[in-house]
């Protein structure tokens, strides 16, 4: 199947400090892919630099990025602005901070149709009421009419989803859709999600640091850390078996896996910042596992199982690798 959505090789620069580093990364028609890790690793950069959000001194590199066919790195501004907000769609993390407050909710999803649907008078109305009622905003005829400050944060992210999906895109970006919403909000608005990618048969790119609520939505998950993707892997075998020791450990932090324990799993020191990354794998002075050669250079993203695209770990040893997998890998062997 031909890929949506492929980013090769994508770097971000923010003067001498790499945001992103070397992102590979595909989608194919339909997929939802979550892309996982703690805050500050690249995840929200990466998508932005996708919709060409990234304002100076940001500079963004890439050997590819191609979307249906399409080359987003050498269309004109004029082309990508008929994809970027149509085929392709982001919903931002706070949604109070996302909408204009000068203009009502009913105005800001009209203005998306009329520039990329081309909609006027009553068939505009009627469009943007059916939006609001799509994403279960009751009232709708009243709501159209609402300021953000007058809505609550979850109505807010209903009409942030309606905006986006208003000109039915292929690929659904959202990031951290969940932010700032209470725990029963954080559930609608994530089934919400998931019922929307269904009907419409749209790819969705779900970024969360929520393991549990990618396990349940997402069929391929990469693993970011310090600007670089260290694992990929489909679901559920990514969470199954790690291969990566960053991926074990986000995972061993998960609540539920601490059940009898006095405390949570943690994760000792940081994520590398702009004056101390290591020659070597990021994730090396953080790691249980590091031996020598794991400073000498930075290992790449390894396809561990010939059978597989998509199982990759940048790890010069992977975990729970069986025999007939460790001849994939530069070192070999399990741990």
């Amino acid at each position: 199947m031909t890929n949506l959505l492929t980013i090769r090789n994508l770097a971000v620069n923010f003067g001498a400090a790499p945001a992103v580093d070397g992102v590979n990364l595909t989608v194919a028609p339909g997929e939802v892919v979550g892309v996982v890790g703690e805050s500050g690793s690249g995840k929200s950069v990466t998508m932005m630099a996708l919709m060409g959000l990234i304002d100076a001194p940001g500079i963004v590199t890439a050997d590819e990025i191609t979307f249906d066919g399409k080359d987003l790195l050498r269309a004109s501004p004029k082309a990508r602005r008929k994809i970027i907000g149509k085929d392709i769609a982001m919903v931002f993390q706070d949604a109070l901070t996302s909408l204009n407050p000068s203009y009502t909710v009913g105005y800001q999803i009209k203005e998306v149709l009329k520039l990329h649907e081309g909609l006027r008078g009553a068939a505009l109305e009627k469009r943007a009421l059916e939006l609001l009622d799509q994403v279960g905003i009751p009232d709708a005829k009243n709501r159209i009419t609402a300021f953000p400050h007058q809505m609550s944060g979850g109505m807010n992210q209903r009409v942030m989803i309606a905006m986006a999906v208003a000109c039915n895109p292929k690929l659904l970006i959202a990031d951290e859709p969940t932010t700032a919403l209470d725990v029963t909000i954080q559930a609608q608005i994530m089934d919400l999600l998931v019922k929307l990618q269904k009907e419409r048969g749209m790819a969705l790119v779900l970024i969360s640091h929520d393991l549990a609520v990618v396990s349940q939505v997402a069929q391929r998950v990469a693993v970011m850390y310090a600007g670089e993707v260290i694992e990929t892997n489909r679901v559920p075998d990514i969470f199954a078996h790690p291969h990566h020791p960053y991926t074990e450990a986000l995972l061993a932090a998960i609540p539920e896996h601490n059940r009898d324990a006095k405390r949570l799993s943690a994760l000792p020191g940081m994520v590398p910042g702009r004056d101390d990354r290591p020659k070597g794998c990021l994730f090396e002075p953080r790691c249980k596992y590091a031996v020598d050669d794991c400073k000498k250079a930075r290992p790449a993203l390894a396809q561990l199982d010939p059978a597989h695209e998509s199982m990759r770990a940048r790890c010069i040893k992977p975990l729970n690798l069986d025999s007939t997998h460790s001849s994939t890998t530069p070192h070999g062997g399990a741990r």
